[in-house]
Protein backbone atom coordinates (compact mmCIF):
# COMPACT_ATOMS: atom_id res chain seq x y z
CA UNK A 1 0.00 0.00 0.00
CA UNK A 2 1.24 3.48 -0.67
CA UNK A 3 -0.12 7.17 -0.07
CA UNK A 4 -0.55 9.65 -2.79
CA UNK A 5 1.72 11.51 -0.95
CA UNK A 6 5.23 12.36 -2.66
CA UNK A 7 8.51 14.20 -0.50
CA UNK A 8 11.84 14.74 -1.25
CA UNK A 9 14.77 12.42 -0.35
CA UNK A 10 15.55 15.30 2.16
CA UNK A 11 12.04 15.33 4.10
CA UNK A 12 11.88 11.43 4.16
CA UNK A 13 15.80 10.93 5.75
CA UNK A 14 14.72 13.90 8.10
CA UNK A 15 11.14 12.63 9.29
CA UNK A 16 10.61 10.01 11.76
CA UNK A 17 7.57 7.52 10.59
CA UNK A 18 5.79 5.03 12.78
CA UNK A 19 5.97 2.51 11.59
CA UNK A 20 8.69 3.28 9.00
CA UNK A 21 8.19 3.52 5.47
CA UNK A 22 9.93 2.90 2.55
CA UNK A 23 10.48 5.60 -0.19
CA UNK A 24 10.26 4.75 -3.67
CA UNK A 25 10.97 7.71 -6.35
CA UNK A 26 9.32 10.20 -4.27
CA UNK A 27 6.46 8.03 -2.99
CA UNK A 28 6.06 7.00 0.83
CA UNK A 29 5.30 3.24 0.85
CA UNK A 30 3.98 1.74 3.98
CA UNK A 31 5.19 -1.84 5.16
CA UNK A 32 3.27 -4.60 6.29
CA UNK A 33 4.41 -4.88 9.92
CA UNK A 34 3.03 -5.22 13.08
CA UNK A 35 1.04 -8.48 13.53
CA UNK A 36 1.91 -11.12 16.08
CA UNK A 37 3.52 -13.86 13.42
CA UNK A 38 5.60 -11.40 11.52
CA UNK A 39 6.78 -9.90 14.93
CA UNK A 40 7.14 -12.89 16.30
CA UNK A 41 9.60 -14.28 13.79
CA UNK A 42 11.01 -11.26 13.24
CA UNK A 43 12.28 -11.49 17.06
CA UNK A 44 13.08 -14.88 16.53
CA UNK A 45 15.75 -14.49 13.98
CA UNK A 46 17.24 -11.59 15.85
CA UNK A 47 17.19 -13.18 18.52
CA UNK A 48 19.15 -16.64 16.79
CA UNK A 49 21.79 -15.01 14.78
CA UNK A 50 22.59 -12.33 17.59
CA UNK A 51 23.46 -15.05 19.76
CA UNK A 52 26.35 -16.06 16.88
CA UNK A 53 27.06 -12.41 15.97
CA UNK A 54 30.89 -12.51 17.50
CA UNK A 55 31.33 -15.98 16.24
CA UNK A 56 29.72 -15.17 12.72
CA UNK A 57 31.36 -11.79 13.11
CA UNK A 58 28.16 -10.17 12.01
CA UNK A 59 25.67 -7.72 13.24
CA UNK A 60 22.02 -7.78 13.46
CA UNK A 61 19.57 -5.39 12.62
CA UNK A 62 15.59 -5.28 12.80
CA UNK A 63 14.37 -2.58 10.07
CA UNK A 64 17.26 -0.82 9.22
CA UNK A 65 16.62 1.88 6.26
CA UNK A 66 19.01 1.17 3.20
CA UNK A 67 19.50 3.24 -0.11
CA UNK A 68 19.11 0.80 -3.15
CA UNK A 69 19.63 3.89 -5.68
CA UNK A 70 19.50 7.20 -5.62
CA UNK A 71 15.76 7.67 -5.60
CA UNK A 72 14.59 4.40 -3.48
CA UNK A 73 15.00 3.33 0.25
CA UNK A 74 14.01 0.09 1.75
CA UNK A 75 14.00 -0.90 5.12
CA UNK A 76 14.04 -4.78 5.21
CA UNK A 77 12.63 -6.58 8.08
CA UNK A 78 16.33 -7.56 9.41
CA UNK A 79 19.74 -6.52 7.44
CA UNK A 80 23.11 -8.43 8.35
CA UNK A 81 26.08 -6.91 7.92
CA UNK A 82 30.15 -8.08 8.55
CA UNK A 83 31.34 -6.43 11.49
CA UNK A 84 33.89 -4.73 9.47
CA UNK A 85 31.18 -3.11 7.28
CA UNK A 86 31.29 0.65 7.77
CA UNK A 87 28.15 1.43 9.85
CA UNK A 88 25.92 4.85 8.69
CA UNK A 89 22.82 5.91 9.84
CA UNK A 90 21.11 4.55 6.63
CA UNK A 91 23.48 2.56 4.57
CA UNK A 92 24.38 2.99 1.42
CA UNK A 93 26.63 -0.25 1.46
CA UNK A 94 25.15 -3.72 0.47
CA UNK A 95 24.76 -5.67 3.41
CA UNK A 96 25.78 -9.11 3.26
CA UNK A 97 21.78 -10.18 3.57
CA UNK A 98 18.34 -9.29 3.48
CA UNK A 99 15.44 -10.80 5.51
CA UNK A 100 11.53 -10.40 4.40
CA UNK A 101 9.05 -11.98 6.56
CA UNK A 102 5.81 -12.57 4.86
CA UNK A 103 2.94 -10.91 6.38
CA UNK A 104 -0.80 -11.56 5.30
CA UNK A 105 -0.54 -8.44 2.75
CA UNK A 106 2.05 -9.27 1.03
CA UNK A 107 1.60 -9.63 -2.64
CA UNK A 108 4.11 -11.98 -4.46
CA UNK A 109 4.51 -8.66 -6.91
CA UNK A 110 5.65 -6.58 -3.92
CA UNK A 111 7.82 -8.76 -2.49
CA UNK A 112 9.14 -9.36 -6.26
CA UNK A 113 10.23 -5.96 -6.54
CA UNK A 114 11.30 -5.83 -3.33
CA UNK A 115 13.76 -8.30 -4.22
CA UNK A 116 15.29 -7.21 -7.50
CA UNK A 117 15.61 -3.43 -5.42
CA UNK A 118 17.87 -5.70 -3.33
CA UNK A 119 19.49 -7.75 -6.30
CA UNK A 120 20.02 -4.74 -8.41
CA UNK A 121 22.11 -2.97 -5.23
CA UNK A 122 24.28 -5.57 -5.00
CA UNK A 123 23.22 -7.88 -2.01
CA UNK A 124 24.12 -10.77 -2.37
CA UNK A 125 22.01 -12.91 0.03
CA UNK A 126 18.48 -12.64 0.40
CA UNK A 127 15.76 -14.88 2.68
CA UNK A 128 11.93 -15.00 2.75
CA UNK A 129 10.62 -16.40 5.91
CA UNK A 130 6.67 -17.41 5.81
CA UNK A 131 5.59 -17.55 9.36
CA UNK A 132 2.37 -19.06 9.11
CA UNK A 133 3.30 -21.86 6.45
CA UNK A 134 6.62 -22.20 8.58
CA UNK A 135 8.69 -21.76 5.05
CA UNK A 136 11.80 -20.24 4.11
CA UNK A 137 12.97 -19.26 0.70
CA UNK A 138 16.05 -18.46 -0.65
CA UNK A 139 15.83 -15.65 -3.44
CA UNK A 140 19.79 -15.69 -4.83
CA UNK A 141 19.33 -16.60 -8.15
CA UNK A 142 16.11 -14.69 -8.91
CA UNK A 143 13.80 -17.58 -7.76
CA UNK A 144 12.13 -18.82 -4.89
CA UNK A 145 13.81 -21.43 -3.45
CA UNK A 146 13.18 -23.65 -0.45
CA UNK A 147 16.63 -24.13 1.50
CA UNK A 148 18.64 -27.60 1.09
CA UNK A 149 18.54 -30.08 4.07
CA UNK A 150 16.00 -27.45 5.16
CA UNK A 151 19.06 -24.92 6.79
CA UNK A 152 19.46 -21.52 5.48
CA UNK A 153 22.55 -20.80 5.06
CA UNK A 154 25.41 -18.33 3.33
CA UNK A 155 28.29 -19.49 1.28
CA UNK A 156 31.82 -19.19 2.69
CA UNK A 157 30.45 -17.81 6.05
CA UNK A 158 29.61 -20.09 9.55
CA UNK A 159 25.92 -18.61 9.44
CA UNK A 160 23.77 -21.87 9.59
CA UNK A 161 20.20 -21.65 10.76
CA UNK A 162 18.09 -25.25 10.82
CA UNK A 163 14.43 -24.50 10.15
CA UNK A 164 13.21 -26.15 12.64
CA UNK A 165 15.05 -25.06 15.33
CA UNK A 166 14.18 -21.31 14.35
CA UNK A 167 10.24 -22.13 14.06
CA UNK A 168 10.19 -24.35 17.03
CA UNK A 169 10.85 -20.77 19.09
CA UNK A 170 7.69 -19.69 17.40
CA UNK A 171 5.87 -22.32 20.01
Amino acid sequence: MSTAVLVSTTEYLNTTYRPDQEFLEGQLVERNVGEYEHSNLQGAVVASMRQHGREWDIRVLPEQRIQVSPTRYRVPDICVISRRQQIEQVFTEPPLLCIEILSKDDTLRSMQERIDDYRAFGVPNIWVLDPVQRRAYVCNDGDFREPENKTLTIDLSPIRIPLQDLFADLD
